[in-house]
C-alpha cells in the first residue's frame, strides 16, 4: 500500500515537474511608438509631386 502511494506521488511530481518545464516564458511585448516607413514614403512622394509641380507651372 506504501510502495503503491509512493509511485502515485512521485508520478504526480514527475508529471507536474514535466508540464512547468514545458511552458516557455512569455513573449516579449512589442517596441512602442508607430513605424513611420509607409508614411515617411507617402511625404516623400508628396513631396515631389508638388515640386514637379511647381517647376513645370514656372
Amino acid at each position: 500500500m506504501k510502495t503503491n502511494l509512493k509511485n502515485k506521488w512521485l508520478f504526480a511530481f514527475l508529471l507536474v515537474g514535466c508540464v512547468a518545464y514545458s511552458q516557455g516564458p512569455p513573449p516579449p511585448p512589442p517596441p512602442p511608438g508607430l513605424p513611420i516607413d509607409s508614411g515617411l514614403f507617402c511625404l516623400l512622394a508628396a513631396a515631389v509631386g508638388y515640386g514637379v509641380k511647381k517647376l513645370r507651372v514656372k
